[in-house]
């Protein structure tokens, strides 16, 4: 946590309401999310309980497992969950605009424009918490390996095709949320806690309805009031005023509601099974009485949490969204127009586990999409900007004089050195690197120079000024611009690219380098 944000916390904790941590958004927020409110069976993991989804505020879709020990019912949740969710994955797939991208001929081993297709639009699923991100992981895991009736004809339960689909798309899903920067994947307690701080710890702000009681408390209420209230309150049942954000539910509404509704359901169950024909309408009848009361108690319980998810949806369309965060949406379109084509190319599902290339490749990636996001966030926000200069590694102020020098180069470049007034304290020395955003959006390069006696630092310039001895207008600074100098790289890159798999030595994930010798054929010698 950096002291900027500390200091934010403390800040919340005296006032009693969350500070901003941002003045932009730094996440993508789609104009038609898909929110996604799941429940699961306490005891037993990923044994789905019902759900809340769909992408219109006031018509939900409700799906209920009834009982969710059976396996029947379940499977029919993950067929009907496939219906509600895969219209509007499905949906951006077909709207496409052509790029021209620079690709390697294998031929010629050159680098040639090649045009390809990139979906316009992407589609972003929401869930309330981390746990529901996880939860999508395994439901991912869970689904994506169903046989089909095509596949297995001699499956003794075959799953509908488009189940498998679903859990591809939601691993897809679930692993990109892995990637900084993402917003395919959204969890509302993550990004709210990226652009607000609370008077409460990190571990408290994964309940929802306490992070937004800190932001957005009632009228005449304090944010740490409104939280409390909203962690601990409960009615004369002991069953929470607010129920939990999920995906797992209060132990009180299980033994005192749930257990007893479903126990309600299996007697009616198999009151239908033993039922005489003059009774069998009657028994039918309690049946349904039965799944609708459970249903009516779910429905009790996801809907706060879907009201919520929404609440902080329009907390975030309230702030500006960033200059660069189109930039990794772009990214996260491209990541989806590759599943896209990997699916309809009719490519098996991604494996349980990756190999020891596509790990490496994966991490690597990440790894650098972490230094981007951090790098685009000071950018964007001066508030993320005032944290990089807290911490020493930018620093900013007005320039006090530029002094016109140049190299002594055969053909004399320009250097200018530039001298400006900073109560900054950043961690430099003489020749270290500094970068500076330009108004076109470049970066300019420079390095440090020397600390002056009256608190002012002086760089010199080593780029960005054009070709000619004079350099481009805008490039130099003028006396009394105020700038800002950072020792992080504006747009910093990856290491050296890893070899494809088949040219990478066994010994690192790849394929042997030869085949296995046979062994010596067995001879008489070999027995005693």
């Amino acid at each position: 946590m950096s002291l900027i944000d500390t200091l934010a916390r403390l800040e919340a904790a005296r006032d009693g309401r969350a500070r901003p941590l941002a003045t932009v958004r730094h996440r993508h927020v789609s104009d038609r999310p898909l929110v996604f409110v799941p429940l699961t069976t306490a005891g037993e993991a990923g044994a789905p309980l019902g759900a809340l989804v769909g992408t219109e505020r006031d018509a939900p879709r409700l799906l209920v497992v009834a009982q969710p020990r059976d396996r029947d019912l379940r499977s029919a949740f993950l067929a009907e969950l496939a219906d509600a969710m895969l219209p509007r994955i499905e949906e951006c797939a077909d709207a496409v605009e052509r790029e021209e991208r620079k690709e390697t001929d294998p031929t010629t081993g050159k680098k040639v424009p090649v045009e390809v297709e990139l979906c316009a639009d992407a589609p972003q699923v929401v869930v309330p918490s981390a746990a529901g991100v996880e939860y999508v992981r395994l439901l991912g895991r869970s689904m994506r390996f169903r046989r089909t009736a095509e596949q297995d004809p001699d499956a003794p339960h075959p799953a509908p095709p488009r189940v498998p689909l679903l859990g591809r798309w939601l691993t897809h899903f679930g692993e990109r949320s892995r990637v900084p920067g993402s917003s395919l994947l959204l969890a509302m307690t993550q990004v709210l806690g990226r652009h607000w701080a609370t008077g409460q710890s990190v571990l408290e702000d994964q309940h929802l309805g306490a992070l937004l009681a800190w932001i957005d408390p009632p009228e005449g209420t304090s944010g740490a009031a409104a939280a409390l209230r909203a962690e601990l309150a409960r009615d004369a049942e002991g069953l929470p005023a607010h129920p939990p954000a999920g995906p797992a539910t209060d132990p009180v509404f299980d033994n005192k509601r749930l257990a007893p509704a479903i126990a309600r359901y299996d007697r009616a169950r198999a009151d239908v099974l033993q039922a005489s024909p003059h009774r069998f309408a009657a028994a039918h009848r309690a049946l349904a009485d039965a799944e609708r009361e459970i249903r009516d108690l779910l429905e009790g319980q996801l809907r706060p949490t879907w009201d919520a998810v929404w609440q902080g949806i329009d907390l975030l369309r309230a702030l500006p969204e960033g200059a660069r965060v189109g930039e990794r949406w772009k990214r996260d379109r491209w990541s989806y127009t590759a599943h896209r084509d990997r699916v309809r190319a009719g490519e098996p599902p991604q494996p349980r586990r990756d190999d020891a290339v596509t790990a490496a490749r994966k991490l690597a990636a990440r790894e650098t999409a972490q230094a981007q996001l951090d790098a685009q966030e000071a950018l964007d926000d001066p508030l993320v900007m005032a944290g990089r200069r807290l911490a020493g590694e930018a620093f900013a102020g007005p320039v006090a004089e530029v002094v016109m020098e140049y190299s002594e180069a055969k053909i004399p470049r320009p250097r200018p050195l530039v001298t400006l007034r900073t109560q900054d304290a950043p961690h430099v020395a003489d020749g270290v690197k500094l970068h500076r955003a330009l108004p076109d959006g470049r970066s300019q390069p420079a390095e440090f120079v020397s600390h002056g006696p009256d608190g002012t630092l002086t760089v010199r310039l080593t780029g960005g000024m054009g070709r000619g001895k004079t350099p481009e207008a805008g490039s130099v600074p003028e006396p009394g611009d105020q700038v800002c100098w950072t020792l992080f790289e504006h747009a910093p890159r990856g290491g050296p690219e890893l070899p494809e798999p088949e040219q990478t030595p066994w010994t690192h994930g790849g394929p042997p380098a030869a085949a296995a010798e046979a062994p010596d054929p067995v001879t008489a010698e070999d027995h005693l």
